[in-house]
């Protein structure tokens, strides 16, 4: 990648929309997965009925703290998949280091 403004080869990719997309993503899929982490701590207590009672506490907080990291996976990935569009059609996509040029391909 060239800049068009000096000609420089010292261009950086920004990336904005993505990692603010995956931000984003990440915190509302944490929420959304605390939210599903009672049935996970649920689920998880029920099997770790079979170890007692420190069994199904294990359990049951194994299972919730699976859930808040299963969703914030997932809302990270949706994230920076909306992130790129805006990357590529909204924000100007890479950087000229040698002037500061912002630029789209």
């Amino acid at each position: 990648m060239i800049c068009p403004l000096c000609g420089s080869s010292r261009v950086l990719t920004r990336h904005w929309g993505k990692r603010i997309g995956c931000a984003v993503g990440s915190v509302a899929g944490a929420v959304a997965g605390s939210t599903a982490s009672i049935s996970g701590g649920e689920i998880g207590a029920g099997v770790g009925i079979l170890g007692g009672p420190a069994g199904m506490a294990v359990g049951g907080v194994a299972g919730a703290v699976l859930g808040g990291l299963l969703g914030a996976a997932i809302g990270c990935s949706a994230g920076e998949e909306a992130g790129q569009v805006f990357d590529g059609r909204l924000m100007n996509l890479y950087a000229c280091k040698a002037c500061g040029h912002t630029f789209n391909q």
